[in-house]
């Protein structure tokens, strides 16, 4: 009696727990969508430590098996294992890749040595490992299909890559560079991030905007509104703004200080500088790839692309360079002879490339981007889109209205077969946000 009342506090603990964090429960969202209205940050650390232990519990359940390791027991089962991690895990990083704040940094940050430790506990995993190897050995007596024999292979390789052949000693090196990386990676993720948002180009004097077009001026203009430059115009580093710029703005000077704005993020010497974090990646990419038995990084990650060796990638790089390099010569020479004609003569920059390519495509061609951005408005492109993905898969696109949303500004669709039958929901973020 007291066992089955034990049972009955820890389920309606457990259910209690999953209802109070949606990452956690069950989604009873049309389509099963994450509800992203009942979502919020606080929910996403917690949910990432009970996903781990749950994940952890998995695989000490393959582990323990006393039965001889199959493909079913122990490949498959692994292969399923962490679903709730996976959920959590794509929302999470969705949302801080669309809508990022300093909370959802600070989030990141803590979870990722978590994430980075659980993974290579996996990878280092000796019975874990010690089944699948079995498996493995036995793959040409195995009637598995190709997808169940490519998931064996990728599986094994996986454990190998990950360091399960390594001795103890090195193994723990390898655990301290994994989350090193990760914290590496996310802070240098961050300082770019921080870089493009702290940026602006203050404009005051209207005439300093000749040559831009008035839907870039007008917007400009309410970039300043909400940086509190109220009556003047700002420009970012943010694509939408800072390419019309380059692209039409008379003002030489001022496309300079754009685009160098750009090019230097993460190279101005202050606390955003990523000089050191870069150099400290690096060591620990090429100290991770000796550890593993390869010569450089390079080897290491192309080991699993087409190109197989870095040399392969110098010899594809070579014959691509030498015909770009003649082509870009000669449009710099086109570009040159421009300058040389006009009143007051300079040597061609790189960030001067964009102002005098669009002069070459107006007096080449008659072509004005601006003349045909009418026709390229969103819902034209985004039905220009959804039109050839049915013509060539037969793919059926419907807006849905009445589902969960993480912004104002996303839109959902239903993407269905030919025949109806429904493959999944697709959302759609267009624009660029801090």
């Amino acid at each position: 009696m007291l066992i089955i009342s034990l049972i009955a506090i820890a389920l309606q603990s457990a259910v209690g727990w999953a209802s109070a964090n949606p990452l956690l429960g069950r989604w009873t969202t049309p389509f099963g969508v994450p509800p992203f209205d009942e979502i919020k940050a606080t929910h996403y650390e917690p949910a990432f430590k009970e996903a781990i232990a749950r994940h952890k519990k998995q695989i000490a359940a393959i582990t323990a098996n006393s039965d001889a390791p199959t493909f079913e027991n122990t490949v498959e089962a692994m292969e399923r294992s962490g679903a709730l991690l996976g959920r959590v895990s794509s929302v999470f990083f969705a949302m801080k890749a669309s809508m990022t704040n300093d909370q959802m940094a600070a989030i990141a940050k803590n979870v990722m040595p978590l994430l980075s430790k659980h993974g290579t506990d996996i990878s280092l995993n000796e019975k874990l490992f010690e089944r699948i190897d079995k498996v493995h050995g036995q793959r040409d007596k195995l009637d598995l299909d190709p997808q169940q024999r490519k998931l064996l292979d990728e599986s094994y390789k996986g454990f190998v890559r990950g360091g399960a052949k390594l001795p103890l000693d090195k193994r723990e090196r390898l655990r301290e560079i994994n989350v090193k990386m990760s914290l590496l990676s996310l802070k240098f993720s961050e300082n770019i991030l921080a870089e493009n948002n702290k940026f602006e180009m203050v404009v005051k004097d209207r005439a300093d905007l000749a040559g831009l077009p008035e839907t870039i001026i007008l917007a400009a203009a309410e970039t300043a509104k909400e940086r509190g430059h109220e009556g003047q115009w700002v420009f970012t580093l943010h694509k939408p703004s800072w390419i019309p710029f380059l692209q039409y703005a008379h003002n030489r000077e001022l496309r300079e200080k754009l685009y160098k704005g750009y090019i230097n993020r993460g190279d101005n010497n202050d606390e955003l500088d990523n000089k050191k974090i870069a150099a400290e990646m690096a060591a620990l990419r090429v100290e991770r790839a000796n550890l593993l038995g390869y010569k450089t990084h390079s080897h290491y990650v192309l080991e699993e692309a087409m190109a197989k060796k870095p040399e392969n990638v110098g010899k594809l790089l070579n014959e691509l360079w030498t015909p770009a390099l003649a082509r870009a010569k000669a449009e710099a020479a086109e570009m040159q002879e421009i300058i040389d004609s006009g009143k007051n003569p300079f040597k061609l920059q790189s960030w001067d490339w964009w102002y005098y390519a669009e002069k070459i495509r107006k007096a080449k061609y008659d072509l004005d981007e601006e003349m045909l951005r009418p026709y390229f408005k969103l819902e034209n492109v985004l039905k220009g889109a959804f039109d050839v993905a049915e013509k060539l898969f037969g793919l059926k696109f419907e807006k849905l209205k009445d589902l969960p949303k993480y912004h104002k500004d996303v839109s959902a669709f239903e993407v269905k077969e030919a025949d109806g039958t429904h493959i999944g929901v697709l959302y759609m973020d267009f624009f660029a946000r801090p």
